[in-house]
């Protein structure tokens, strides 16, 4: 299978650039992923499409304000550095810019020394470990000098941070947001449960993947960076009864459909546990976990496009895909809802 096949073409003024005014109003596209029947409706209908026992999986993780500003201590040169994993005490994982002047040992000051980062490791294509010196909590001086690390497609300042996390996250971890996730209100999550429909809190913290394109011709070279995630006994007996009463395991987004798919892999069932995913899903692979899937419009020869490919068949996602482009559908993080059922 080669990447291009999972190409399609995009106008760029689709891209969303800025979050719609109400979460909940974005639009939804429904596809039907036996018969590839299409609806349009708005997120908000998602109530009418789920029922009184099955299970809506979300993941609460929550993003750092991982993008900091900087300069070099010594020859005051400016460097960007997003921190992508907490690799041990003070020491994160970060992609940097320009990486070419960072070298082992050099300082790189934030807020006028307030954060100051010592390079300790040097990697591949932009990575480097640095360890950080602060004083007081590193969180808080993270949340006063951080910015939310948009993806490189969106070009506007993102006025109302709090638009780039869904309204449930708590676990402080990811370096991207769960962006299926951000079309619910707490309204929202209330009318549903009020349904009878089960809410289920699993985290996948959203690592370095996201920002890197696939480099390879052939799908199936392709390695995905690892991901950390976990969940609780309670959600794993919980969708363990949902799939005994023969209910619906529905996942929000591609971040928890990994999860699900990556403990039913190893394990053959739910169970407490936490750990690292690499998985990779494209067309071949057999569902263990989900039967549904809430998701946004992926780019263009992503991981993410594959993955719905696996799920709904590439046929039927491409020509969805064409359907929203024609449709005028709001593309990527910012953009409108998919519902593959």
């Amino acid at each position: 299978m080669t990447v291009e096949e999972f190409n399609y073409d995009l106008p760029e003024e689709l891209i969303a650039q800025t979050p719609l005014k109400k979460r909940d109003e974005s639009r939804l596209m429904v596809l039907d992923k036996e018969t590839g029947e299409i609806s349009h409706k708005h997120f908000k209908d998602i109530l009418s499409y789920l029922e009184p026992g099955d299970t809506l999986v979300l993941n609460d993780t929550k993003v750092l304000p991982a993008r900091l500003y900087g300069e070099k201590v010594d020859t005051k040169a400016a460097i960007e550095v997003l921190l992508l994993k907490n690799t041990e005490g003070d020491t994160w994982e970060c992609l940097v810019k320009p990486a070419r002047r960072i070298k082992e040992g050099t300082v790189v000051s934030f807020g006028d020394g307030k954060l100051k980062a010592t390079c300790v490791f040097v990697g591949e294509e932009g990575i480097r470990h640095f360890t950080f010196s602060y004083e007081g909590i590193f969180l808080e001086v993270l949340e006063e000098l951080g910015t939310m690390p948009l993806p490189p497609y969106i070009h506007e300042q993102l006025e109302d941070q709090s638009r780039y996390q869904t309204v449930y996250a708590r676990e402080v971890g990811s370096a991207a947001a769960p962006t299926a996730g951000l079309h619910f209100t707490k309204e929202l999550l209330k009318k549903i449960e009020d349904k009878g429909v089960h809410i289920a809190y699993i985290t996948l913290h959203v690592g370095l993947g996201t920002f890197r394109p696939v480099s390879v011709d052939k799908v199936e070279e392709h390695e995905m960076h690892s991901e950390f995630y976990q969940m609780t006994k309670e959600v794993a007996e919980l969708l363990t009864e949902t799939k005994k009463n023969g209910k619906r395991i529905i996942s929000v987004g591609t971040t928890s459909t990994r999860t699900l798919e990556t403990i039913m892999s190893l394990y053959h069932e739910f169970r407490e546990c936490s750990g690292w995913t690499d998985i990779f899903i494209y067309p071949g692979y057999q569902f263990k976990a989900i039967d549904c899937l809430i998701t946004n419009f992926h780019l263009p020869k992503s991981t993410l496009v594959m993955l719905v490919s696996a799920l709904a068949g590439k046929e039927n996602i491409l020509h969805a895909y064409k359907v929203a482009v024609k449709e005028k559908y709001r593309f990527f993080s910012f953009g409108d809802a998919m519902f593959i059922k």
